[in-house]
């Protein structure tokens, strides 16, 4: 490779050097972003929780078997599958986790004889679904980048109508949960069915104590219309939630794994550019030796 060949090299990795910094310092400010959102939602998510499992608790188990959403199926057919995912790449494994646990999660369902429809956020998922030759019974693409509550009612309204309707038996999600900008996982999530079960135990997280005075399954509140009235209308709200947040938790794990990758494409652009000038600079110095070594002979030929 001659020496103007390595310069021009040099200069394109420094150019694509130049674009990842500058995807890192993008990814870095809409993380924050994102973290912030996330910050923002849980008061509100815990309030949804702490009204749900009470209004549960002052219905009573006749109106939680009632309730469609809060029924579990005596036989599991048909399991619908949601894939949240990006709608671009450049961002490590973050898509492809998602789309390999999806697919994983598919073949177990398969192998034992359910029927496996999917549903995917983020053009990524779509594509790749589509790729493969499945057609999505849900795609929302267009958002990833900041999710709005609206586009989380929208996949919930699906679902739970998929899930009342009697199409599918069951819902699960999986989406990549924020840690750190450097850590995400995959989570596997049961969306739907609804039991009391889940209502205490994953909504209850964030509730305070019991004490003497509020006892065990007691209201502490009165209702008007009826707690059967409220928690149909609350169920509704935990599912959209429960989207929300996994679309949240996705953004920014999109955000933090693009900040990461982007790090590393830019360090790895430093080495490459290190090496070619290395490269640079000894095809300069043998150029230099062999114009020497020319001049001795010539000069040695005049003696």
């Amino acid at each position: 490779m001659s020496q103007r060949d390595v310069k021009q090299r040099i200069d394109s990795v420094k150019n694509i050097r130049k674009i990842t910094s500058a995807m890192q310092m993008v990814a870095a400010a809409r993380l924050r972003r994102a973290e912030q959102r996330i910050a923002a939602l849980r008061p509100y998510a815990g309030a949804i929780r702490r009204m749900t499992r009470q209004a549960a608790a002052a219905a009573g188990s006749g109106e939680l078997a009632s309730t469609p959403i809060l029924q579990q199926r005596e036989t599991e057919e048909t399991v619908a599958i949601m894939l949240v995912t990006g709608d671009r790449g450049l961002a490590g494994a973050f898509n492809s986790q998602i789309i390999r646990a999806g697919l994983r999660a598919a073949a177990d369902y398969q192998a034992e004889g359910k029927t496996v429809h999917f549903y995917a956020a983020g053009r990524r998922g779509v594509s790749s679904l589509v790729f493969r030759n499945i057609d999505p019974h849900g795609r929302y693409t267009g958002f990833s980048d900041r999710p709005a509550y609206a586009n989380a009612r929208e996949i919930a309204e699906d679902l739970m109508s998929a899930y009342v309707d009697a199409e599918v038996d069951k819902v699960e999600i999986l989406y990549n949960g924020y840690i750190s900008p450097l850590t995400q996982e995959v989570r596997r999530e049961v969306l739907l069915p609804l039991q009391r079960a889940s209502i205490d135990e994953a909504l209850g997280e964030q509730d305070e104590p019991e004490t003497e005075t509020t006892g065990v399954g007691h209201a502490l509140v009165e209702y008007e219309p009826d707690p059967e009235v409220i928690l149909r209308r609350l169920v509704p709200d935990y599912v959209e939630i429960s989207v929300y947040r996994a679309l949240l938790e996705s953004t920014a794990s999109e955000h933090g794994a693009r900040m990461t990758a982007m790090r590393s494409a830019s360090e790895n652009a430093g080495e490459v550019i290190e090496d070619l000038t290395l490269e640079m600079n000894r095809a300069r110095q043998a150029e230099i030796t062999q114009e020497i070594m020319e001049v001795v002979a010539g000069a040695e030929s005049l003696l």
